[in-house]
């Protein structure tokens, strides 16, 4: 299941809702209150490395893996950096033959002001896009706490806070989103462990450096060819226009909130590749999870 895309479907069915209560904030009418670079974090600045470790049994399969994960950021998050190495080992024995097999992973992906490259260097192109939660926050939420903000939307994803606890001297919030727990501070989550289809994954920070300068040279892509992708609204500007597609949005989200899990199934995976890969149990827990969310917004 991608948590980016019920990330983006949380902000719009919370977004329809307040749109009718007119609680949301039109950015085009704040523009002198506005800063410029929105604030996705309650710390300035940070590089963090990070730990990865991965194992399981997946239908026979033994699963090992690991790798490391580093963070730069500034700006509150408005400029960040992540570059992630790993490499995963699957094992499968079968009537007595055991074959091996070895996967290298490197990825490089960097947010810029709303500007979203990931680099590909198999094909040595970088993919640019515009992100779409930064297009929607500044559209509709340009003035809101970004600790409340992401409260809200780790909420409207199902998500529960368990407690708080000390990781690395810093008192974190431990949340569980979708099997996955996460201890975050300030908005910055500093580590990650959960199941998911038999495989376990945990991400740990082993070194912390906060509220620190972050040289340029951290946010250095490769050389490679960019190519611009169509963005998730394609030629919509997120403006007033945006505003008719979720009237739209607010009447199909009327009509999901009336079908059964088969009717639901039957539409949503008829032209979504992604949706189509999923299997029985994620596409139930996608919309058991779209009808809570749709419950909240009243």
């Amino acid at each position: 299941m991608k948590k980016f895309s019920l990330f983006i479907l949380a902000f719009l069915i919370l977004g329809c809702n307040d749109t009718k209560s007119n609680t949301l904030t039109d950015a085009s009418e704040n523009t002198e209150q506005q800063d410029n670079k929105l604030k996705r974090y309650k710390v300035k600045s940070g590089i963090i490395e990070y730990e990865i470790t991965i194992t399981g049994d997946v239908m026979g399969s033994k699963i090992t893996g690991s790798g490391t994960e580093h963070i730069y950021f500034k700006d509150f998050g408005a400029l960040e950096l992540v570059e992630e190495q790993s490499t995963q080992t699957t094992e499968t024995n079968v009537f007595g033959n055991t074959s091996t097999n070895t996967t290298k992973t490197h990825t490089i992906k960097k947010l810029d002001n709303g500007d979203s490259y990931s680099v590909d260097f198999k094909q040595k192109k970088i993919y640019k896009t515009q992100d779409p939660t930064m297009q929607l926050t500044r559209k509709f939420q340009p003035n809101a706490d970004v600790g409340e903000a992401g409260e809200e939307m780790l909420k409207a994803l199902g998500g529960k806070k368990l407690s708080n606890e000390t990781y690395k001297d810093f008192d974190c919030e431990i949340w569980e989103i979708m099997g996955i727990k996460q201890w975050i501070y300030k908005g910055v989550t500093l580590k990650s462990a959960g199941t998911l289809m038999g495989i376990k994954t945990t991400k740990e920070a082993t070194n912390i450096e906060l509220n620190v300068e972050v040289d340029k040279s951290h946010f250095k892509l490769p050389d490679y060819t960019i190519v611009e992708q169509e963005n998730l609204f394609g030629d919509v500007e997120i403006d007033s226009d945006f505003d008719a597609n979720l009237e739209d949005i607010d009447k199909d989200l009327n009509k999901i909130k009336n079908m059964s899990f088969e009717e639901w199934k039957k539409q949503a995976t008829l032209n979504d590749e992604e949706m189509g890969e999923m299997s029985e149990t994620e596409l139930r827990e996608t919309y058991d999870m779209i009808q809570k969310m749709i419950k909240m917004r009243g």
